[in-house]
């Protein structure tokens, strides 16, 4: 995790003023990338303990096709809570897109069943894409995909890599969760798929820390990175949609304790 804690120091050095929706004020930079070799553990940050059982529902929520915040909140998870409704509706985000998103001739594809029906069928194919981005929806969603695409590649020694660009990333916050999603993502495919997971590559457009995270970016840079956990897939199923909490083992992570931070709605 040391290529996130320098970018980190990069934008305290770098970084310029940018007003932003919500108010708050960044220090910003655009345009980087991050590479995680799953060889050689899972890309867990341990400079500040991670709720890793917030990250693990989350994506079981997105893989379910839900916009509704009710599965969050029935595993005692509320990252969604500032942008839901009364009715805990955020509107067609990632769970909507990934899984039916709707064509202007009335078709509805499922992307994910797709992207794994092709990854057996073709897997050196280069259309291994999935987005959230969908134009005509944007309006209605609660908050633009902040992680709008993704795409996976095949190697030919059966090794599966993972490339998510994401549009906007809050670093001290957001970054982090993001990071361990799409690794738990790419573990996911490569289990349904029977290939190794290799590599996530983590393509980054405005990069910013708020201006009231600042005391925290600062702490954790002053902590020393330990060991990253091990990921053991115990589930038995060859299906993307079969996955439970409990489906997933991580072995020796240790980290430092938590530092608290508002997140900017």
């Amino acid at each position: 995790m040391r290529q996130y804690l320098a970018i980190l120091e990069d934008v305290l050095e770098n970084g310029k003023q940018c007003h932003d929706r919500t108010g708050v004020g960044t220090l910003c930079r655009f345009g980087a990338q991050m590479r995680f070799d799953l060889r050689e553990g899972f890309p867990l940050l341990t400079t500040k303990k991670m709720h890793v059982k917030s990250v693990i529902h989350e994506l079981l929520w997105f893989l379910k096709g839900s916009t509704n915040v009710k599965y969050l909140h029935d595993h005692g998870v509320h990252i969604w809570d500032e942008w839901a409704n009364a009715d805990g509706e955020l509107g067609p985000i990632y769970g909507k897109q990934w899984r039916s998103w709707n064509c202007a001739n009335g078709q509805v594809i499922d992307q994910i069943a797709e992207l794994i029906k092709n990854i057996k069928k073709n897997p050196q194919s280069r259309r291994h894409v999935v987005s959230a981005w969908n134009v005509g929806d944007i309006s209605a969603m609660a908050l633009p995909p902040c992680h709008t695409l993704f795409q996976f590649h095949v190697s030919s020694e059966h090794e599966l890599r993972c490339q998510l660009y994401q549009r906007s990333g809050d670093l001290f916050l957001g970054v982090p969760f993001n990071i361990a999603s799409y690794a738990l993502l790419t573990h996911m495919v490569a289990h349904v798929c029977e290939l190794h997971p290799r590599e996530f590559i983590h393509v980054l457009g405005d990069y910013h820390i708020y201006t009231n995270h600042m005391d925290q970016v600062r702490e954790q840079l002053m902590r020393i990175p330990l060991s990253l956990p091990q990921l053991n897939i115990v589930a038995r199923s060859q299906s993307i949609d079969t996955f439970e909490y409990d489906d997933f083992k991580f072995a020796g992570y240790n980290s430092h304790p938590a530092i608290r931070a508002n997140v900017a709605v």
